[in-house]
């Protein structure tokens, strides 16, 4: 293969490889903030079951 020729492919796919790269990350960023809130939701229901688990579910009536 002409030396030219094979560099001018590997520049065709380094470029087709940045933006690979590129269009991935972008990806990745704006699957973040979900991520975040899926956690933070799932913490809240964690933390309310808890709190149901800990009352009780027949208070005893006072006695006099």
């Amino acid at each position: 293969m002409h030396p030219e020729t094979h560099l001018a492919l590997h520049h065709t796919r380094a470029a087709e490889l940045q933006a690979q790269a590129v269009a991935h990350r972008l990806a990745t960023e704006a699957r973040a903030p979900r991520q975040e809130l899926r956690t933070r939701l799932g913490w809240t229901l964690v933390e309310l079951g808890l709190r149901l688990a800990a009352t009780p579910n027949n208070p005893k009536p006072a006695v006099a």
